[in-house]
């Protein structure tokens, strides 16, 4: 059923829950969109391009990200890179636990590998991100 141009569920107890959707960026970040947000951290191939991961800089003071913003500053040991945002939204909230704890992207925990949460975003662009990593 269709409410607000959300996907709801029905479970056995005729509550209704979220449909959650994962889409993944070329440039390694995977996409959880969960209701109206969607939550962006590093996905496999990110960890797999970047090795492992030593050093963030966020630029958590942004009220906004743009499609190509820069989310993330981030040292590997394979590289150095930015890591750009695949959309365009209003920040909801920044992982500000990977300034002091920047490993917490080497983990395959979707709980503590995310990046931050946007809403806001423009539905055809999530739909144009890959289903597959």
């Amino acid at each position: 059923m269709k409410q607000l141009g959300e996907k709801k569920l029905k479970t056995r107890m005729g509550a209704t829950k979220m449909e959650k959707e994962m889409r993944y960026s070329e440039n390694g970040l995977w996409i959880l969109k969960e209701g109206d947000n969607y939550r962006m951290g590093l996905s496999e191939k990110g960890q797999d391009d970047l090795g492992e991961v030593m050093f963030v800089e966020l630029p958590n003071t942004l009220a906004e990200v743009k499609e190509n913003d820069v989310l993330l500053g981030v040292e590997g040991a394979k590289a150095v890179t930015e890591l750009l945002s695949p959309l365009t939204g209003i920040v909801v909230q920044f992982h500000t636990e990977l300034t002091d704890n920047p490993e917490k992207l080497n983990s395959t925990d979707k709980k503590d590998n995310w990046i931050l949460e946007v809403k806001d975003v423009e539905p055809g662009a999530f739909e144009k991100l890959s289903a597959e990593v």
